[in-house]
């Protein structure tokens, strides 16, 4: 296919023989004005767009301007009878690829367009490349196909080209640090620096100084500069877990970060750049630690800019046969075991359990199997003691009444979706094998698949 050029002029005659030049090469169309020639990118988007500087009312700048803005924006080139230095700086300044003077050379014109041409292909192959790789970092933990983990998906894929700060909560072990790595990596900022901070490792003085780093002397033992992670992180993302336990004292700071985008390093008075997209995580609810007065509410505030909850595993059972298997092959390659599989007792008794340790203990769970189990499948007695112990008999008439509660969500749901297994599954949470036991326990067998 041909390339297509736009030109905009106010002379037909100019715009009539840049149209007969051009036209052999490219599929070549032209406008009188800003408005027109707007009209006809919006229904064909052109490749390059040769405009005059003056445009009648209008002018090249202000329809350059506006061509830039799009997702897929042209290369524009500049012509104009006023070839001043200052006009040709003004215009690359403003985004122009280049600048001709009228009468146009065509020869240089022609130039100028194939040049820019092979740029806008070598722009399109590094995006693309810059694709696949940002595919090839993807942490390969972020699994799910439920609702609940699509809905995270879906804010992580929306989220991650802008610059907005994330703030993730979510009990331990669901995966904050992965969702985090995920934003990240599917980000502008991919091929910069990902560095984690855990807060509540460090007194207040280490963390600030681990923050913002320090000057050589700054402090007893502060024997030489340290470059803080904000400076490690510059260009890239810094993620701020457990933001919860930070002190008051370093809360101000990094408010004061966020809001003017430069530090100092502790002892120094030197003003930094803070080029950095931050995301920060926290077990705890910082709401309602705002209320206790634990929180600064005008920090909560900054972070909480696009709010991610990463959902407990027992909310997300249907995603426990696709994180243990995955978990299974990781864990077997570590410890240089043969690839093996659950057996169904085991996976049941993986689907049943609480997890209170979410998918961290789901992780180690697996681990534990892998390395102790012999068999050629890995069964239930493989699993951690936890798993695989039956209930106390004094807890008899509580499983009753959950049992009960079941079998009234479940009814509940196969009655939302038309009696339909598949769909009720999914809108549950669970797989539909859990769903199918379930329902043969309770004696439901009349329902359709």
């Amino acid at each position: 296919m041909k390339k297509t050029v736009l030109i905009v002029d106010d002379e037909k005659h100019t715009r009539e023989g840049l149209r007969s030049a051009l036209g052999e090469h490219y599929d070549v169309a032209v406008a009188a004005d800003a408005s027109g020639a707007l009209a006809l990118f919006e229904a064909d988007p052109a490749d390059i767009v040769i405009t005059d500087l003056k445009l009648g009312t209008d002018d090249g700048m202000n329809l350059m301007g506006r061509l830039l803005k799009r997702a897929d924006p042209p290369a524009c080139i500049m012509m104009t009878a006023y070839g001043s230095v200052d006009t040709a700086v003004e215009a690359m300044r403003r985004g122009a690829y280049d600048f001709v003077t009228k009468p146009v050379n065509i020869d240089r014109l022609e130039m100028l367009v194939r040049r820019a041409l092979r740029e806008r292909e070598v722009q399109a192959e590094n995006v693309e490349l810059r694709r696949e790789v940002v595919k090839s970092r993807a942490p390969d933990r972020m699994i799910g196909n439920t609702p609940a983990m699509e809905r995270v998906f879906e804010i992580i894929r929306q989220v991650a080209p802008s610059k907005a700060t994330v703030l993730i909560q979510g009990e331990s072990g669901t995966g904050k640090e992965v969702a985090a790595k995920a934003i990240h990596a599917l980000s502008n900022r991919a091929e910069k620096p990902f560095v984690a901070v855990h807060c509540a490792a460090l007194a207040p003085q280490l963390l600030e100084s681990e923050l913002f780093g320090h000057e050589k002397g700054a402090f007893t033992g502060a024997g030489e500069r340290r470059i803080g992670r904000f400076e490690q992180a510059a260009g890239g993302t810094l993620f701020l877990d457990e933001i919860g336990e930070i002190d008051p004292t370093v809360q101000v700071k990094v408010l004061r970060v966020l809001g003017e985008k430069s530090f100092e390093r502790v002892g120094g008075n030197q003003t930094l750049p803070a080029d950095v997209r931050l995301i920060a995580a926290t077990n705890k609810d910082l709401a309602a630690m705002v209320t206790e007065g634990a929180f600064r509410e005008d920090l909560f505030f900054r972070l909480n800019v696009v709010p991610l909850t990463m959902p407990p595993l027992r909310e997300h059972r249907g995603d426990i046969p696709l994180l243990a298997t995955a978990f299974l092959k990781e864990m077997a390659r570590e410890h240089d075991k043969p690839q093996r599989r659950f057996d169904a007792h085991a996976m049941e008794a993986m689907e049943s359990y609480a997890w209170p340790g979410n998918i961290r203990e789901l992780r180690a769970a697996v681990e534990h199997a892998v390395v102790l189990g012999n068999g050629d499948e890995l069964t239930r007695d493989d699993l951690p003691s936890a798993l695989r112990s039956t209930p106390s008999p004094g807890s008899r008439e509580n499983e009753l009444n959950l049992s009960l509660l079941e079998e009234a969500t479940i009814r509940k749901a196969l009655a939302e979706s038309g009696e339909n297994r598949t769909l009720a599954a999914k809108k549950l949470g669970i797989s539909r094998r859990t769903l199918h036991r379930y329902l043969a326990g309770f004696g439901i067998t009349k329902h359709a698949a």
